[in-house]
């Protein structure tokens, strides 16, 4: 009997390894030798199906490898670490830092990494140091401090400096001729001392000109001259002078800001159309408030949490000329009266024509601009009930026309014009079917314009979806999405430097001209705003040199060589630009 037990207990060290080696050995012998199921042996050892089958696909490619060998163990000493770790430990009682040791044990000819120092320290129970001040660390090499800003301690002795942000003063002329600071007054914005209202927009200003999405460039280029030149200060203030300042504008400053802002545009020679492109852009909102509403973001196709913001473009400047993200969803669709309002209040007359989508508004407020004799075309939901209409409607109803002026390859779509009344509108309005666009189902357009041709309209809204692509490019350019940025400012002063910005780009391409009046703020930008330059500050002037590059022959075709006008913000010393 004890033979029998004796000779089970053996039998389990076969069945039942011990080892890894062992369990190799046993499987593959079971699956070559004992002819027992690849599944049945994947069970009984442990292995899932798939891994006992590269197993065995491994031990089939290469049978004369070494499979059932014990594997070989790595060095359980380091001869390296074990000699340096008294000095280790003598250094950590003296409170030095990983870095402090690690540079101690270099000047011993030691090269020990922080990583391996902190290894040896975890493993003789050291706990980590509490953070240090500045003035407790041991003497070497820190990041440069930049000064506080201050207005105060703007430098205008003689010198000369070099700039990555030379193209911002290609705008410096127009914002002298506002002049800048004291429209910046008039609407109210905060200021002290050190930084005056006038410094403190002008330093949002130029990041919102100069394109760049806010992740990183703020505290990057505090130590730029000409940044901090542009703005009036001895240095750029640091971001979280920027977000605070934003938070503390009185949202009643903003309107009274746009209409002095527009206005000063206007006495500049910026021009408004009479045709308008209307849009909500959601900006997405990434926080835990409950209070925040959901809607569409179209980028990426669904509705979640964010700040709904209206914009009006001026469909001839491009210039964004109105914004409001004060909006809730009850309020939405009195968002173009507001508008209507705006320009009304700003111009003496209401808009000429307005041209939005669907969902932007309501047919009793479409009514409501029938009245004040506001021109419009939006499109129109395509109901089944519609769309019945548009299938059942005889063949000679509808006439096929030709599209002018549009860049497209469907230019000769069918028509179904038609005169129909809608709920809460007084009178009728005009309806248009359109197919043959290159859409599977058919456009619907409604418009208060009874005579205009059928063309016009269409060629008119087909301008529109481009538009569409330029707002979308414009707020893309302008950063308006970029809330996770390290300059989180409040949305209402991010749009109201975006319509600044904007403007102050189309005054840019207007100067220039050769064609870039219709050019995006974007191919702007990488022609001439982003250029390095040489700023000499001289005894009763400034000269901004910019350096040779290819797009400089337009600049000189435009006169800014020919600049020559006082800058009330840098002590009345006059601004030179050059070119080489």
């Amino acid at each position: 009997m004890s033979t029998a037990i004796s000779l089970t207990h053996l039998a389990q060290r076969f069945l039942q390894p011990r080892n890894s080696t062992q369990r190799v050995y046993e499987a593959l012998r079971a699956f070559c030798v004992d002819r027992i199921p690849a599944r049945e042996v994947a069970q009984r050892f442990g292995y899932t199906p798939a891994s006992f089958r590269v197993l065995v696909h491994r031990f089939r490619q290469d049978p004369d490898r070494d499979f059932f060998l014990p594997p070989t163990r790595g060095p359980q000493a380091a001869p390296k670490k074990d000699a340096a770790r008294e000095r280790i430990i003598t250094l950590r009682k003296q409170n030095l830092s990983i870095y402090d040791i690690s540079r101690a044990l270099a000047g011993d000819g030691l090269a020990y990494s922080p990583v391996s120092v902190s290894q040896v320290l975890t493993q003789e129970g050291f706990a980590r140091l509490p953070r240090r001040r500045d003035e407790e660390r041991p003497p070497g090499t820190r990041p440069t401090v930049a000064d506080v800003a201050d207005v105060r301690a703007l430098d205008l002795q003689p010198r000369q400096f070099r700039t990555q942000f030379g193209g911002l003063f290609l705008f410096v002329p127009f914002l002298a001729q506002i002049p800048f600071d004291r429209l910046v007054r008039r609407a109210g914005l905060p200021g002290s001392r050190m930084i005056p209202a006038g410094c403190a927009l002008r330093a949002l200003l130029a990041l919102k000109l100069f394109g760049s999405a806010r992740h990183s460039q703020v505290m990057s280029s505090v130590l730029d001259e000409g940044l901090a030149l542009f703005a009036g200060l001895n240095v750029i203030p640091k971001r979280s002078f920027l977000t605070e300042y934003s938070c503390r504008i009185d949202p009643n400053c903003y309107p009274k800001l746009t209409r002095l802002w527009f206005e000063a545009m206007r006495q500049l020679g910026l021009r408004h159309g009479s045709s308008f492109d209307l849009d909500f852009h959601t900006i997405p909102f990434h926080g835990e408030d409950a209070l925040m509403e959901k809607h569409y973001v179209s980028k990426r196709s669904r509705r979640q949490k964010g700040i709904l913001a209206f914009l009006a473009q001026d469909a001839s400047t491009r210039v964004f000329c109105y914004a409001d993200s004060q909006l809730r969803k009850d309020q939405q669709p009195d968002a173009v009266l507001q508008f209507v309002a705006f320009w009304k209040k700003r111009t003496g007359h209401v808009p000429e024509e307005l041209i939005f989508d669907s969902k932007l508004t309501t047919y009793a407020k479409l009514n409501q601009l029938n009245h004040d004799q506001v021109q419009f075309i939006t499109l129109r939901r395509r109901s089944p009930r519609l769309l019945r209409e548009v299938l059942n409607a005889p063949a000679s109803a509808w006439r096929r026309i030709e599209l002018h002026g549009v860049s497209r390859q469907y230019k000769h779509p069918k028509v179904l014009d038609q005169r129909i009344t809608l709920p809460d509108y007084d009178g009728p309005i005009r309806q248009l079917l359109i197919t043959d666009l290159g859409h599977e189902e058919p456009t619907i357009l409604l418009t208060n314009q009874l005579h205009r041709s059928p063309a016009k309209l269409i060629g008119r809204y087909a301008q529109r979806m481009l538009i569409e692509n330029n707002i979308e490019d414009g707020i893309d350019f302008f950063h308006m999405d970029a809330l996770s940025s390290a300059v989180a400012m409040k949305v209402n002063c991010d749009l109201q430097l975006t319509l600044m910005a904007s403007s102050l780009y189309r005054m840019l391409a207007c100067r220039v001209g050769n064609g870039y009046e219709k050019a995006k703020s974007r191919h702007l930008f990488a022609d001439f705003v982003d250029a390095s330059a040489q700023v000499h500050i001289g005894a009763g002037d400034i000269e901004v040199r910019f350096h040779k590059r290819a797009h400089n022959p337009y600049l000189l075709t435009a006169d800014f060589d020919k600049t020559d006008q006082v800058i009330p913000w840098l002590g009345k010393k006059r601004l030179r630009l050059a070119f080489g």
